[in-house]
């Protein structure tokens, strides 16, 4: 016999909820994907993180709760693509609220592509209207602009830390890029010699994968992302990129922190003059607008792209199922 339903309350929102079985806890969801790239909002049923600063609040979350981000973001109710945001109410009226960016492997200082999934999501839910925001990061405040169905992010302060860095991958050569922040840490080449196209997908992964392990050998743990870059074949666009994600995943979208530490290259160089519109492309052909303005010797990219909502749903955690925290890296 089927359950009977009832519309449930969350946060202001209302959802249909079911009965589920005494030994399962929900956890309320709403996906979207930006330019492709999926982002998983967490609305209800995260753990409480207690007080203090976003950065102690992920701290807490690393610590004690790692499980549940295991349990959101992969399989079997998740994928290695997914991006998971874990939304925290604002403690004052400055802020639309904080958000810990999490993957199939760990934590992301910033996400771009998650921000604009997680405003898309705050305004379906009627949390928030169109217009600026501000939006707590654990690697710093962000602000946010939601205007005609697109969304702004002005980011966090970008830069090149090191220019032409050359890195070898034993049997297949001496590759060079630069290594900058944009919210998370990126080698960037350009003398790849790859083709930068979706077909081309698991050599890509390979060489970047490679490439990686090389980076942080050879003096550079803190390099988590890869990013590919080469020319658009497209006139819309200046060029296209391949990101290579911490957890193994490629990105989907341009990646907006990948996009940012691209400005940033650029801008050092003196090759993208600020308040110049730049298209990065993605691997898959969907595309972010970039510009920046200077920051003292640091740039503050704007990255616009769009978001649509995909799904609403509830996770169950069955506590006799053994991957109910999900299959773990």
């Amino acid at each position: 016999m089927m359950h009977q339903t009832k519309q449930k309350n969350i946060n202001g929102y209302s959802f249909i909820s079911g009965s589920p079985q005494n030994n399962s806890n929900e956890i309320v969801v709403i996906d979207s994907h930006t330019e492709g790239e999926p982002t998983r909002v967490v609305i209800h049923g995260g753990p409480d993180l207690g007080n203090g600063t976003l950065v102690e609040k992920l701290d807490r979350f690393k610590a004690n709760y790692d499980h549940f981000r295991s349990a959101i973001v992969n399989e079997p109710r998740g994928s290695d693509v997914y991006v998971g945001a874990l939304y925290i109410e604002p403690d004052d009226d400055t802020t639309i609220g904080g958000v810990i960016f999490f993957n199939n492997v760990g934590y992301l200082g910033m996400c771009g592509h998650g921000t604009i999934g997680l405003v898309k999501t705050l305004h379906y839910m009627g949390k928030i209207t169109t217009g600026e925001h501000i939006l707590d990061t654990p690697v710093g405040k962000v602000t946010v602009t939601l205007c005609d169905n697109k969304v702004s992010v002005k980011n966090v302060p970008s830069y090149r830390k090191h220019m032409n860095v050359p890195v070898k991958i034993d049997d297949t050569g001496t590759f060079h890029g630069d290594i900058a922040w944009g919210g998370n840490w990126f080698y960037l080449c350009e003398d790849h010699n790859m083709r930068l196209e979706q077909d081309n997908v698991e050599l890509l992964i390979d060489f970047a994968w490679k490439l990686r392990k090389s980076v942080n050998e050879q003096g550079y743990p803190e390099v988590d992302h890869i990013e590919l870059c080469g020319p658009s074949s497209s006139s819309l666009a200046n060029s296209r990129n391949f990101v290579l994600c911490p957890g193994k995943a490629y990105d989907r979208s341009p990646c907006g922190t990948g996009t940012s530490a691209r400005i940033a290259c650029l801008a050092a160089e003196g090759l993208l003059a600020e308040e110049s519109i730049w298209i990065q492309e993605s691997i898959i052909g969907s595309r972010f607008e970039a510009r920046y303005k200077w920051d003292g010797d640091k740039v503050i990219p704007i990255i616009s792209g769009n978001a649509y909502i995909n799904a609403e749903s509830r996770l169950l955690i069955d506590t006799t199922d053994p991957f109910c925290w999900g299959i773990k890296h």
